[in-house]
């Protein structure tokens, strides 16, 4: 279960222009090195381009959000801005890619697909909605209350799978006819499985 802190530190970002504003190369470039605060300066030291081109850059990525003022420093003659990015995973609308636009509702209680499309079409909607919900959660000083389970199985073959899915259907049908209330705060439950990639695979020990 998530024990998350009253901030998450997620930067969700819902608007088409606030997309094309941070996910230009050379403002993620800056969202990267900001990891670490720092001066227009010492960006354009470090990157090799113009002072000016960074603070315009700069000053795009405070008007959305995704960096924040850390101090401000006297030099001769001007205030030099010490800039860091916001603390937190940065988190896109997938449907605003095109993806989990719209997710089916179950056929009844629960759904049952193997097509790859529709688990994509799931997470998409999952993160479109945490992510909301995490913001809203975090500006009313609330604590979004989540789950999440993990687990590796290695399957003998396609027919193994599909049992396995089975299964794990008529337990999680038992279950939430178990745990399912009137009145209740709905939640919807999403379980998912797919190969894991090679470096993540699990070894014999």
């Amino acid at each position: 279960m998530d024990d998350r802190s009253m901030t998450s530190g997620i930067n969700y970002v819902d608007e088409p222009e606030r997309v094309a504003a941070a996910l230009s190369p050379l403002r993620r470039q800056l969202l990267g090195t900001l990891r670490v605060p720092a001066s227009a300066t010492q960006l354009a030291t470090s990157l090799h381009i113009p002072r000016q081109r960074v603070n315009y850059h700069l000053r795009a990525l405070e008007a959305i959000g995704l960096v924040e003022l850390v101090e401000e420093r006297q030099r001769r003659g001007f205030t030099e801005r010490i800039m860091r990015a916001k603390p937190g995973a940065l988190v896109v609308n997938p449907t605003l890619m095109g993806v989990g636009e719209t997710v089916p509702e179950p056929d009844g209680a629960l759904a049952d697909q193997h097509a790859a499309e529709h688990l994509v079409r799931v997470a998409a909607a999952a993160v479109r909605d945490v992510a909301r919900m995490q913001v809203k959660a975090d500006e009313h000083g609330k604590r979004l209350l989540t789950f999440t389970l993990e687990a590796h199985v290695r399957f003998a073959d396609p027919a193994a799978v599909h049992r396995f899915t089975k299964e794990l259907t008529e337990l999680v049908t038992q279950l939430t006819t178990t745990y399912d209330t009137e009145g209740g705060r709905p939640y919807r439950m999403v379980a998912a499985g797919y190969p894991a990639p090679a470096t993540e695979a699990p070894t014999d020990q």
